[in-house]
């Protein structure tokens, strides 16, 4: 039976008297991929931010059985310093972050290593995040959040900003991260297209509340509510560019 890295239960999250998560429960199972959907203000991110320690929780219980836990912002062209090359900003993280496991290699060979988890080349290694577009943005900043070998990422809208083809290109990475490194994932996405070939297990958020929750084939071919149905209309998009790029690898 797959063990659980992570348990969340009734997890409520407020600002005031407005309560923007009401007693969420779900889990993270070890090398799993779980999606939390749901349109803007549905309380996801809020979610993604308390388990970071970004937000007060106001009542509730996150256990994360003492797995280390990273997270992968949406913005990923704001989330790095744009005064620092992209050699500057993992040899940063590398030499100084703060419980990044030390190894006997170099930092030019730990850096080489991340950028082969994500597909980069050492050609950027002298860019700025400027001079990038915004899947390799994306894909440095995964870069960064594996230094500190985390059991557990997660991914908090990381391909609302891209285009399409795109979209797929980091879908099908988290998805091999998954195989190679033995992560458990937990993606932040605003509709059901974007995790429907990616997720194991799918929570559909409305309003601070999850209304329909389950493995992904039985959410997509047997949705228990009209607002996960009428998210189910964005899915044919992202499905056909996912299926092109595997055709195209």
């Amino acid at each position: 039976m797959m063990a659980n890295l992570l348990k969340v239960d009734s997890l409520r999250v407020r600002y005031g008297e407005y309560e923007a998560v009401r007693g969420v429960s779900f889990t993270l199972g070890e090398g799993e991929i779980v999606g939390i959907v749901g349109q803007s203000g549905s309380g996801k991110s809020t979610i993604a931010k308390a388990l970071m320690g970004l937000e007060r929780v106001a009542d509730g219980k996150v256990d994360r059985a003492d797995v280390s836990m990273q997270m992968v912002f949406q913005d990923a062209v704001g989330s790095l310093n744009p005064r620092m090359t992209i050699r500057q900003t993992l040899s940063e993280v590398l030499c100084h972050g703060k419980g990044v496991p030390r190894r006997s290699e170099s930092i030019d060979e730990r850096i080489a290593r991340l950028l082969g988890y994500v597909g980069l080349s050492a050609a950027v290694l002298d860019q700025y995040p400027r001079e990038m577009s915004g899947g390799q943005c994306q894909r440095v900043s995964i870069a960064r959040a594996l230094a500190f070998e985390p059991r557990i990422l997660v991914a908090d809208e990381p391909v609302s900003a891209l285009d399409v083809s795109v979209q797929a290109r980091v879908l099908n990475l988290l998805r091999g991260l998954r195989n190679e490194l033995g992560l458990s994932i937990l993606l932040i996405a605003h509709d059901l297209a974007v995790v429907k070939n990616v997720c194991d297990r799918v929570y559909v958020m409305q309003n601070g509340s999850f209304v329909d929750e389950g493995p992904s084939e039985k959410v997509f071919s047997s949705p228990s509510s009209e607002y996960t149905k009428n998210l189910l209309s964005a899915v044919p998009d992202v499905d056909r560019a996912l299926h092109q790029r595997r055709r195209c690898v």
